[in-house]
């Protein structure tokens, strides 16, 4: 049972710092599964099938997942709160991560897929978690708690990548294959996560914040959080659209999440296949082996290495994006995202053939999807009235499950076709996009206070 409800700003704020340390702790902790899942995925796919062409299946099925598992689990929010939302998704991404563990040793693509969406739903429950932050937030600090919480996924994700030496060793001790070893952590870390957000996340920030507000207006009674029945509310994607309709700010946010979204999946995902190629072209030049066990152990960890550090981009400056979106603006942070990602696409372009190129680019990258991401959550929460902001929330997500869909499904294809640097020209196309997109809204903004 939640302690009992009052309205002074101290307990708001001390409710709000608690919550963010809270899912900043549960944030680490999964992160190690996402990690895992990012930097083993797509080499696990290939090697079931035996065919590049399902190198993105794994990342697909994650993808997937985000995109059809975010909506319910807003809707689950609205009804009983943040933590149960969180927990369903942790718990059903820990199945998939003893999935993941018995897939190397039954080479089952059907399994992999399974165990990929369970892990995908795991990810749309540590999307929705920076939402949370906002829930009591307040709004000169909105951007701030939002990017601590994304922030904190980075010790886990960056470490979850690197757990590839180690995973096959555990994996040995344990008698599985080298690639089962990794997703023994990510099923740790995901039950240490459902115990801290069991434990810290007290009052359940959605409902706490509601509850204020009810009790602000003179409506609601002094009963606990939780004691008293839920509200019949749920979050619908019809209920986002309708409020999506007359709101073009939210719309703009949206759109750049999703754009930044699709471009990073869409390089990252392809990322290691394109590294493998390079190990076997060296390999081959200097009459290696690079089917040897060691060679390909060797390969992986450079990959695991490339992968951590591109997501260290994804997370390890964003509470810095978050203070500059607040200070700065989030349009100008939105618009500095882009012109990362165009370094990045050049980056990868011209330096396509060099691992040290990929991996600068591949930083870039996540230093470009924060900058978006952070800044773009921030300007969609606050451009939406209080009724709408979840399902509008649950939306954003959605739709970043879509793209992230499309992207890996797509990168495939594109790598095929164009290579590495195709993938790059299409970021960089999309950066170029959305930049007019922003400049367009600014004008029309301006044109409005002109013309008021």
């Amino acid at each position: 049972m939640e302690s009992p409800l009052s309205t002074p700003p101290i307990e708001q704020s001390s409710a709000q710092r608690r919550v963010v340390r809270t899912l900043s702790v549960s944030q680490l902790l999964s992160g190690i599964g996402n990690g895992a899942s990012l930097a083993v995925g797509s080499l696990l796919a290939v090697e079931v099938t035996g065919s590049e062409a399902f190198a993105g299946a794994a990342t697909l099925a994650i993808s997937v997942a985000g995109a059809v598992s975010a909506l319910p689990l807003a809707s689950f929010a609205v009804q009983r709160g943040r933590r149960r939302s969180l927990n369903l998704g942790y718990s059903l991404a820990a199945l998939g991560a003893v999935g993941m563990i018995f897939t190397p040793p039954t080479q089952s693509f059907v399994l992999l897929m399974v165990s990929a969406f369970l892990l995908g739903v795991g990810n749309a429950a540590n999307l929705q978690a920076r939402f949370a932050a906002t829930d009591l937030a307040l709004p000169q600090h909105r951007a701030r708690d939002l990017g601590l919480v994304v922030w904190a996924i980075t010790i886990g994700a960056v470490t979850g990548p690197n757990l590839i030496g180690p995973g096959a060793a555990v994996g040995a001790f344990l008698g599985l294959p080298d690639m089962s070893g990794p997703f023994v952590f990510s099923l740790l870390g995901m039950i240490a996560a459902i115990i801290v957000l069991n434990v810290g996340l007290r009052p359940d920030p959605l409902l706490y914040a509601r509850d204020l507000r009810d009790a602000q207006s003179g409506s609601e009674s002094d009963d606990a959080v939780e004691s008293s029945q839920p509200p019949q509310r749920r979050s619908s994607l019809k209920d986002g659209l309708l409020a999506l309709k007359h709101l073009p700010d939210a719309r703009l946010g949206i759109g750049v999440i999703v754009a930044a979204h699709l471009t990073m999946v869409g390089i990252m995902s392809m990322t290691p296949v394109h590294v493998q190629h390079l190990s076997v072209q060296e390999h081959a030049m200097h009459g290696a082996d690079a089917n040897a066990s060691g060679s390909q152990l060797d390969t992986l960890v450079v990959i695991g290495f490339i992968i951590s550090l591109h997501i260290a981009g994804m997370f390890a400056l964003s509470p810095v994006f978050g203070m500059l979106a607040d200070r700065w603006g989030r349009k100008k942070t939105m618009f500095l995202a882009q012109a990362v990602f165009v370094l990045c696409a050049v980056t990868a372009v011209f330096g396509r053939d060099s691992e040290a190129a990929i991996t600068v680019a591949l930083v870039l990258l996540g230093l470009a999807w924060s900058l978006a991401t952070v800044a773009g959550s921030a300007f969609v929460s606050e451009s939406v009235t209080e009724e709408s902001r979840v399902p509008v929330q649950g939306l954003s997500d959605t739709m970043m499950g879509v793209a992230g869909a499309a992207g890996s499904g797509l990168a495939g294809l594109v790598l095929a076709t164009w290579g590495f640097g195709g993938l790059a020209w299409i970021g960089l196309g999309i950066a170029a996009a959305v930049a007019l997109w922003i400049l367009s809204s600014q004008r029309d903004r301006t044109k409005q206070a002109v013309t008021a």
